[in-house]
């Protein structure tokens, strides 16, 4: 008989209140959401999650969204269903999971991103892979040495911090702490949506509140009817001055935003 596999990874603050849950990006991990998730603390219990491949969590053999989806949903009790909030990648996973388990999730906050496929699927993030691939990790004498030798590719300074937060010491070298091999080779598939997988679905009808940076590409009109095909009661919020990263970009507007959705 099969080991079941291992669970993923959490971060838990607050002990009161309705639960609310955090999904990440594409090569991010649950702690980018540390900041936010300690604020709300004081009214909510706060679960961070490191989703499949990523952070402290397992890799699998494959990226799968429904997969991922279900294994969100598989931390998520029905006699006590959360808000779920989920970012890019993490979005996708958190409108699925939605779709497939609407009974463990009373409402939904996309951040970001939309239920479809977006053509070309790899984008900028296969510039961001070819930078991290193109590091020699076991003739890498510190950190410092990697922002410097993807600064050429990666200009901007907050997105290569961000890429090298899964840069780990191992021994006498370093180590990508995400799978950087599996997403690298699926990222046309993490750009996709499993259309075919979610045909006989019903729509989410719980409250929708979706998230957009009003510079980002991410989110554009012609996206409303796929988003409201699959999710009615959905409310979209443009933030100014913000693009993809509109939660770190600007982080008091989107607390703001968040805690009034949390509350109505």
């Amino acid at each position: 008989m099969s080991a079941e596999p291992a669970p993923l990874h959490t971060l838990e603050y607050g002990d009161h209140g309705p639960r609310v849950v955090f999904c990440h990006g594409l090569f991010g991990q649950g702690r980018n959401w540390s900041t936010l998730g300690r604020a709300l603390a004081d009214e909510h219990r706060v679960t961070l999650v490191d989703l499949p491949h990523h952070g402290r969590s397992p890799w699998r053999d494959r990226f799968d969204y429904v997969a991922m989806a279900d294994e969100i949903a598989g931390l998520l009790d029905p006699a006590d269903p959360v808000t779920l909030v989920g970012h890019s990648m993490g979005g996708k996973a958190a409108m699925i999971a939605a779709l497939r388990h609407p009974e463990r999730i009373a409402r939904l906050c996309v951040v970001d991103i939309a239920p479809v496929a977006y053509a070309g699927g790899r984008g900028e993030f296969e510039g961001f892979v070819e930078a991290m691939n193109s590091l020699d990790l076991a003739a890498l004498p510190d950190r410092a040495a990697a922002d410097a030798a993807m600064a050429e590719s990666v200009e901007d300074p907050g997105v290569r911090a961000f890429l090298l937060q899964n840069l780990r010491r191992e021994g006498d070298g370093w180590r990508w702490q995400m799978n950087l091999e599996v997403l690298g080779a699926q990222l046309g598939d993490l750009g996709g949506w499993p259309e075919a997988a979610l045909a006989d679905v019903a729509p989410y009808d719980g409250p929708v509140l979706w998230i957009a940076g009003a510079d980002s590409r991410y989110v554009r009109d012609e996206h409303t009817e796929a988003m409201r095909a699959l999710f009615p009661q959905v409310h979209r919020v443009r933030v100014k001055n913000a693009g993809h990263w509109v939660h770190s970009e600007q982080p008091a507007v989107f607390e703001q935003v968040l805690r009034r959705f949390l509350a109505s």
